[in-house]
């Protein structure tokens, strides 16, 4: 979005997109303001250097005296279009856009958009590796890691875009367009925000709305809400673990097999460990077609399935102590996303779970439930998980990761997985899932050889 000069910008949350909203509207010359509810005491060193910009903040509440006088909103993906502040600035006409939709005129074409309840991160990050590995160097973020407003402020060169979008920053899209969208699936989560399961989906299919003509859209068709999804003046390639007459990827004993338009078709086999689990061939299926549509030839695309390096916090495993694989897990917040990664592990599982919950059940993770050994539960949620999967596993009231770590370090056994996998959202214990990672590494970390 140009012609910011003189503006009155108000910049609605102050994260890591909020900030760099924030820094790049000072940037193009706007009069900002940034507002958050949290005191400042919580921002860490980002108030003193926003300050230090030039910009005016209203921390540990909003006044909506700012909202409705402001030329522009840029909001953070969390804030919800309910707020009460925005629903006045919009009765007075005034422009809301998001993070993403702020950069519109900065981003280096062609653009890949990845969204969907699970799976995201990983999709993205390597679809940005398999096309390094094709020599095309792309920004890999949004949602994940580096807000682009970061990559347009720093400016490096780059000759691709990659993003990671959660349904919040799709909502939030208005000329934003991309060469190729991507819907991995659709499970619950969020609801608390969207209403409805249908609600929902239709917000990861608006991504497809938004794929440029001739462009590819690519979806999970075996999803039941991503199924009917698909792309208008483009192609839709549809991938899963199903019949191969309906897909245009799909694996064949481990091998995925992708249809090319002309109907001949290429193999590949994923040969990084951090790639493991069906739900991560799915993941991969995604991202080859993704690159492929951009031009990666197969050779760099099969280099980059054997090199990939994996994601913090996603199946990541931490350590290997006489002989108890230690696997960080954090990402795992919602429950679809726990039952991938336990099936994605072969072996007794000692399970780590809980924190703040998201309102769904957590029923659907019984079956898989018989190949754990020991539930530890941590966090708001864990009498919860208890009364709906405690009959079928020893529970251990752990209270905080520090306590569910050292209990099963004593009760795990060489050939065993202890698994962080929470199944919840981390605010109650933790900031973001990233801190509890991190604090379950150093813990594991701590821990003594032949204890």
């Amino acid at each position: 979005m140009t012609g910011l000069r003189g503006k009155k910008v108000l910049v609605v949350g102050l994260g890591k997109s909020g900030v760099a909203a924030a820094k790049l509207c000072v940037r193009e010359g706007a009069l900002v303001t940034g507002t958050e509810r949290r005191p400042e005491a919580e921002l860490g060193g980002s108030a003193a250097e926003l300050r230090s910009l030039g910009v005016r903040l209203e921390l540990g509440g909003h006044r909506t005296e700012s909202f409705t006088a402001a030329d522009l909103i840029v909001k953070s993906p969390g804030v919800p279009p309910s707020l009460k502040e925005l629903v006045a600035a919009r009765m007075e006409g005034v422009q809301t856009v998001g993070e993403v939709e702020l950069c519109v005129p900065w981003l280096v074409r062609p653009v890949v958009g990845i969204t969907g309840t699970n799976g995201k991160s990983t999709t993205t990050a390597l679809c940005g590796h398999l096309l390094k590995a094709a020599g095309v160097r792309a920004f890999v973020g949004g949602n994940l890691g580096t807000p682009v407003a970061e990559q347009v402020l720093t400016g490096g060169a780059v000759a691709a875009t990659v993003l990671e979008l959660s349904s919040y920053q799709v909502d939030d899209l208005d000329t934003f367009r991309c060469e190729v969208a991507a819907v991995l699936n659709v499970t619950p989560d969020h609801l608390s925000r969207y209403g409805s399961m249908e609600n929902y989906a239709a917000s990861k299919a608006r991504l497809l709305e938004l794929v440029t003509d001739g462009g590819v859209g690519i979806v999970n068709g075996l999803d039941p809400f991503t199924r009917p999804m698909r792309v208008r003046g483009g192609r839709t390639a549809r991938f899963g673990h199903g019949p191969r007459e309906d897909l245009q990827l799909f694996d064949e004993d481990g091998v995925i097999v992708r249809r090319r338009p002309d109907a001949s078709e290429e193999r590949y086999t994923v040969g990084s460990k951090a790639l493991r689990g069906s739900h991560n061939l799915e993941n991969a299926m995604a991202a080859i077609e993704a690159a492929r549509s951009l031009g990666a030839p197969p050779q760099a695309v099969q280099a980059g399935l054997e090199s990939f390096p994996g994601l913090p916090h996603r199946l990541e495993l931490v350590r290997l102590l006489d002989g108890v694989e230690w696997v960080n897990d954090s990402k795992g917040t919602n429950v679809d996303a726990v039952e991938k990664s336990l099936a994605a592990f072969p072996g007794t599982i000692h399970l780590i779970m809980g924190g703040r919950g998201k309102g769904s059940p957590y029923a659907p993770l019984r079956p898989l439930i018989s190949r754990v050994a020991r539930l530890y539960l941590i966090g708001e949620d864990a009498p919860q998980i208890e009364r709906e999967l405690g009959d079928l596993a020893p529970v251990e009231r752990a209270g905080d990761l520090a306590t569910a770590v050292l209990l099963a370090r004593g009760f795990s056994r060489p050939g065993e997985t202890v698994l962080l996998s929470p199944a919840c959202a981390s605010f109650d214990q933790f900031a973001d899932f990233e801190a509890r990672g991190e604090a379950f590494r150093r813990l594991v970390s701590d821990l003594a050889e032949g204890a």
